[in-house]
């Protein structure tokens, strides 16, 4: 028997049924693009009504875990993960515990370091042109002095993505997802103000010659050396902001 019609209970039963079938499709029992059984049969299973079997199923479609087909050969049916979805679920989530300061800046730099490290590894071996011709054309909008902080930041987080996807490896990109859109932003919001631009798309531009040319070791030591004044910059960023709340707090009134 695929689902467990037996575990149910009669307290939030329309819940209950969505984690029943949840647990059934998170665990294999129920695979990709499956037809799940239909109302009439889910609620005669289950001992309930048919509205209670309709509000689990949108419970069940609210979580991306189900889609519907019209027609005589549709019903629900358990939908193919979305990996961008499921990894911006985790970023908001990664996003918060930085704002909260459950990580510090050390973790974040430590965590770059040697997640990215497999990265560009992996994309001196597997990138393609089209992945340089992306991280080039992010580096041309970092050395253009015109553009805001903001534009500038978001550039950088665009570079590094296609860093990533230069890899090729799938369950990597996912792990990735989280470090390069939470990470970066949340620490440029921090640095902007006390890093030169220009430093940083120089280190960009380096990574860049080195995965160009193959060359793995070259493209780590880059990497750290962005990491490094990543670094420096926001423990000069927050030494600022403190020497700024000091002398705020010694104004008189």
């Amino acid at each position: 028997m695929i689902l467990k019609y037996d575990e149910v209970v009669r307290t939030g039963i329309a819940k209950q049924v969505s984690d029943n079938i949840r647990s059934a499709i998170m665990d294999g029992r129920l695979k990709i693009d499956e037809r799940l059984p239909s109302e009439e049969e889910l609620a005669r299973s289950f001992g309930i009504s048919r509205p209670t079997v309709r509000e689990a199923l949108k419970r069940l479609a609210a979580q991306n875990l189900i889609h519907s087909k019209r027609g005589p050969t549709g019903g629900n049916f358990v939908k193919r993960p979305d990996p961008e979805g499921l990894s911006k679920a985790i970023t908001g989530a990664a996003t918060l515990l930085v704002g909260v300061g459950a990580f510090d800046i050390d973790e974040i730099v430590v965590a770059r370091r040697e997640t990215e490290t497999i990265c560009c590894r992996l994309a001196v071996e597997n990138r393609s042109d089209e992945h340089l011709a992306l991280m080039e054309d992010e580096i041309r909008v970092q050395e253009d002095e015109t553009i805001s902080d903001e534009d500038f930041c978001a550039s950088d987080v665009r570079f590094h993505r296609a860093l990533v996807d230069s890899t090729g490896n799938g369950p990597l990109k996912l792990m990735m997802y989280t470090v390069i859109e939470s990470f970066i932003p949340v620490t440029n919001m921090i640095v902007f103000r006390v890093r030169e631009r220009r430093q940083v798309a120089d280190f960009h531009r380096e990574i860049l010659d080195a995965v160009r040319l193959r060359d793995a070791d070259r493209a780590i030591a880059a990497l750290g050396a962005l990491l490094d004044y990543v670094s420096q910059s926001y423990a000069t960023a927050v030494s600022a902001r403190e020497s700024r709340a000091a002398s705020a707090g010694n104004a008189p009134a």
